[in-house]
């Protein structure tokens, strides 16, 4: 205990001195650049917010310059500046002399300007460095207490901006750049408490909001849950949203319990796999509804890449905002847990654009964020990448294992305009000549990247590899002599750039489903959601130059329709901790058939009716296995949908 003591002592000495060194000086400025009163036509990421500290501002024009973002800044006395501005060079880590060829960058992309009362800077920033750092930007001269400061886009081609630091000109030096001992600084500057607010005390909180979290959320709301429903996009959907446009898949309605989706039915779009599962029962009243539907939008056809409308942002919303139990916070980033034990005693978030953090006490948690974030932090069990073959003898899996795992997929799309329209030569992209290009107007599931990567922590990069492709591959089919002329009057219509993620961190429950479950039909008393699709797996598909593979291709398994067993959708260590979507307890191989979206928004279903049972009996997720599956099950017989809870009088 006296060594324990003498080493917190000495630690807590290093830190104070360390804090002592980069305290900013008194008459500082930061300005966080997501906080900016108006974002012109610059977007927001937060994909590696917990990497690198901070949401960040992107200039995503598609080659053309975005409109500038603006704000006001307050100082507390007029007079010099020294400016540094946190940003990077985002195609350096292809610039290095271990970058292959093929795969090497020239220039950069993602420059832009900084305007101080209607005057423009010498400085470009942008253009140096491969992490994130701060540029400095000279001396500015502000002449009153206030002044107008916009982020000038010069390229359209993803330029950031993380934020501006005004640094009093006798103390000209920038601010630390690690996100640690950043944070607490960002805080002070911004003149914000240390310790998180109380956002309340709720029954469930729900973090994530695809199609996983929206069902969760509701199902758990409607059965008289309070809910905290906590997302990091300024939109629901997750990866069904029009933001990624990834079509919800698999079916619904099916055995056990046909009753499960009809919530996800009624806050998701209506899309290709709703045509087809109407087609297979066209003398249903809703078949001939949805039959109709498409026979009036046949853009409705397109499952991913798809025009905005195909995803219906805005139903999603609204259904979420009729339930009165909900309290939702879009644009607000879980990014801590306080523990009591074993068990999450509050979640903690910060609001995006005013840095603001919350904290929610939690009687029961759902991690539906896909990459397991809640679970991480509580330090739950959890997997990342494929097993080996010996670990849970399955027949698909490697011989030895590794952290190879499904990518993340860059989607985009052209359209055909009335007039010819050009598009700049990319250097800075990843090459493409008339033997290679990919002749095509449309990058589907299949432009996918990062088989290799962390997809939690190498988001950035692998993201960005996804639009050096989609940039380089256009650029020949606009300017090459054997495209160009087809490809005239072809423009860039979207690109994404928010990934669409497949896999990433499972974390453990009481079963772990494996291949052998599936296939074998195996039989578990807590059956519930049913996954359809095959056992669809992805894989790196070797690119035709020597480069990192940037499509994918799809290696399936038809099944039979299987229950996925309740307990594969709470943690087997962390007691109040739920999950739904893809971060269930499955391994690499079983993840194949239960990742899908139609299928996870059933697994959301189940966590809203589980949490029911868990208030009214006091009880955990673990519990409602051991001593009230049965409630659970004719929960799930009933379903959650408005018209099924009218029926049995329970709205």
């Amino acid at each position: 205990m006296k060594t324990h003591s003498l080493l917190a002592s000495v630690a807590l000495f290093l830190s104070i001195q360390i804090s002592a060194l980069h305290a900013a000086p008194a008459d500082a400025v930061l300005v966080e650049a997501e906080g900016f009163k108006d974002n012109g036509g610059w977007v927001m990421d937060q994909q590696s917010m917990d990497v690198m500290g901070s949401a960040f501002l992107l200039a995503h024009g598609m080659g053309v310059p975005v409109a500038d973002a603006t704000t006001t800044v307050a100082f507390p006395q007029p007079g010099k500046y020294r400016l540094w501005v946190r940003t990077r060079d985002w195609v350096a880590p292809w610039k290095t002399a271990e970058t292959h060829p093929d795969m090497r960058a020239k220039g950069t992309p993602g420059i832009f300007q900084v305007i101080v009362d209607g005057k423009t800077l010498a400085t470009t920033f942008g253009n140096e460095g491969e992490d994130w750092h701060w540029q400095d930007g000279g001396v500015v001269e502000v002449a009153g207490k206030t002044a107008q400061v916009a982020l000038h886009d010069l390229t359209g081609f993803a330029g950031r901006c993380d934020a501006l630091f005004f640094s009093p000109e006798s103390a000209p030096t920038p601010p630390p750049n690690d996100a640690a001992t950043l944070a607490p600084l960002r805080r002070k500057l911004l003149g914000l408490p240390e310790k998180p607010e109380a956002a309340g005390e709720f029954d469930f909180v729900v973090v994530g909001g695809g199609a996983a979290g929206c069902c969760a959320a509701v199902s758990a709301a409607r059965l008289g849950c309070r809910v905290a429903f906590i997302h990091d996009r300024p939109v629901l959907g997750g990866n069904n949203s029009t933001e990624v446009r990834v079509g919800l898949s698999g079916l619904i309605h099916q055995m056990p319990y046909p009753q499960l989706g009809n919530l996800l039915e009624e806050l998701g779009p209506v899309g290709y796999w709703s045509l087809q599962q109407a087609k297979k029962s066209r003398d249903l009243p809703r078949s001939q509804e949805v039959i109709a539907l498409f026979e009036k939008e046949p853009q409705r056809r397109i499952h991913n890449a798809g025009p905005s409308t195909n995803y219906e942002d805005e139903k999603k919303l609204a259904v979420v905002a009729t339930e009165k139990n909900i309290t939702l916070y879009l644009s607000t980033r879980a990014n801590g847990v306080e523990m009591d034990g074993q068990r999450i005693a509050a979640v903690l978030a910060q609001e995006i654009k005013t840095g603001r953090r919350l904290r929610f006490k939690a009687a029961l948690v759902a991690d539906c964020t896909g990459d397991g974030v809640i679970g991480a932090l509580a330090g739950a069990d959890s997997a990342y990448g494929r097993e080996s073959k010996e670990e849970h003898g399955e027949e698909f899996a490697p011989e030895k294992a590794d952290e190879l795992v499904m990518g993340t997929s860059v989607q985009w799309f052209a359209e055909e305009g009335s007039e010819p329209s050009t598009f700049p030569e990319c250097p800075w992209a990843l090459k493409f000549d008339a033997d290679h290009a990919i002749k095509t107007k449309r990058g589907d599931w299949d432009w996918e990247t990062g088989a290799m990567r962390n997809h939690i922590t190498d988001i950035e990069e692998i993201r960005d590899y996804g639009l050096r492709v989609v940039y380089g591959n256009w650029a020949t089919l606009k300017n090459h002599p054997k495209f160009k002329d087809e490809f005239a009057r072809q423009k860039l219509s979207w690109v994404a750039y928010i990934g669409g993620k497949r896999e990433s961190r499972r974390l453990l429950g009481d079963v772990l489903l494996r291949q052998q479950d599936i296939v074998a039909a195996r039989p578990f008393p807590d059956a519930s959601v049913t996954t359809t699709w095959t056992i669809d797996l992805h894989y790196p598909e070797k690119p035709m130059c020597a480069c990192e593979a940037f499509q994918s291709e799809a290696r399936q398994f038809r099944i039979q329709p299987y229950p996925i067993p309740y307990r594969c959708l709470y943690s087997r260590n962390i007691s109040n901790l739920m999950m739904a979507g893809r971060n269930i307890s499955v391994t690499h191989i079983a993840l194949g058939t239960v990742r899908v979206q139609r299928t996870t928004g059933m697994m959301g279903e189940v966590l809203g009716m589980a949490a029911s049972l868990c208030k009214q009996n006091t009880t955990t997720p673990r519990g409602v296995y051991e001593k009230h599956l049965d409630d659970l099950k004719t929960l799930m017989q009933r379903g959650v949908g408005k018209e099924d809870l009218k029926a049995k009088g329970g709205r």
